[in-house]
């Protein structure tokens, strides 16, 4: 090829690229909108993980706060407070991984693929999932109303005589998980199942045909079928649903907890709370959320690893 050629070629290739570039441009802005809200509100922010070095005084700031090293982590892990909390918080972290957000949703969008009445299908999957939309204090409310000595669990446990004095589920710690666990079950159950409900609704039709002709009926469909055909969808939410394991929550264990169950409704998100703000800590409080972020990405990174191992899908 003679170079005038070459030339021709590569200056039409400039060309197709500017008019693809200006055919996109809406979407190009878009982005970049985007990518600078990113930069802006979680990079930029960033810098200020250098106080968990300093002994950060406001009235000194970044630039003149005194060095200490890893004198906050030090403290960190000899405080018997926040081992406690890293118990608290990585225990109702997994049980809210393993119900409300796996097993439980699972569930529930394969026994609503089952139903036959569309119209009966669609309002009990708009009750399942409107829940969501409400807010933790109405959520909080509605189980100190309803497990309070005198509210109706407890009116209901006593009428059939299954006990014989009201249960302080608020004032017992080893159900302080389990309630909590539940509420989060109630409240998002129905709209972690949308995106299984989406997943089931891609399956081949053929393949239940497949299994029906070779002598399968409704729950042998389920288990050679739509359970196979969900798992790598199940893989990859579990494995980007495991970097929120130490996000086990603030306002519902906030809400719910007291002086009677602090030993184990305290979770790290409290505990910066109390450090970082309350006690003027910052650098105390910088130092956890630092600990919970690093252990989070080496989470996702060791089940992405596994999963790449055994031929799973996986995250990258």
């Amino acid at each position: 090829m003679s170079k005038p050629e070459e030339k021709k070629k590569s200056k039409s290739k400039v060309e197709i690229n500017r008019k693809i570039l200006y055919r996109q441009r809406v979407l190009i802005i878009i982005s970049i909108i985007f990518v600078a809200y990113g930069l802006l509100f979680y990079y930029v922010p960033l810098g200020g993980w250098i106080m968990a070095f300093q002994n950060y005084k406001p009235k000194d700031g970044l630039l003149h706060s005194t060095f200490v090293g890893l004198d906050k982590f030090k403290f960190l892990f000899s405080d018997a407070t926040f081992l406690r909390v890293i118990r608290n918080t990585f225990c109702m972290g997994l049980l809210n991984l393993i119900f409300p957000t796996t097993l439980f949703p699972i569930a529930f969008a394969v026994l609503l693929n089952e139903m036959r009445s569309l119209g009966g299908k669609r309002v009990v999957q708009t009750i399942s999932y409107l829940p969501h939309f409400l807010s933790w204090i109405i959520v909080t409310g509605i189980l100190h109303d309803s497990l309070s000595n005198s509210g109706i669990v407890n009116e209901l446990l006593l009428k059939f005589h299954i006990i014989k004095d009201p249960i302080g589920f608020f004032s017992t710690p080893k159900l302080f998980w389990g309630i909590v666990c539940f509420a989060h079950l109630w409240k998002e159950m129905g709209w972690n199942a949308i995106i299984y409900l989406s997943a089931i609704s891609s399956i081949d039709p053929n393949l239940y045909e497949a299994a029906a002709i070779d002598g399968a009926g409704r729950w042998g469909k389920i288990w050679y079928v739509t359970l196979p055909s969900l798992r790598p969808t199940i893989i990859v939410l579990l494995l980007m649903n495991m970097g929120f394991i130490l996000n086990a929550g603030f306002e519902v264990q906030y809400l719910l907890g007291n002086g009677l169950v602090k030993n184990v409704s305290d979770t790290i998100d409290i505990y910066v709370l109390t450090w970082g703000v309350s006690q003027n800590d910052y650098s105390l409080g910088t130092a956890a959320g630092i600990f919970k972020s690093v252990v989070s990405i080496v989470i996702i990174m060791i089940a992405n690893a596994i999963a790449k191992k055994t031929g799973e899908g996986r995250l990258f």
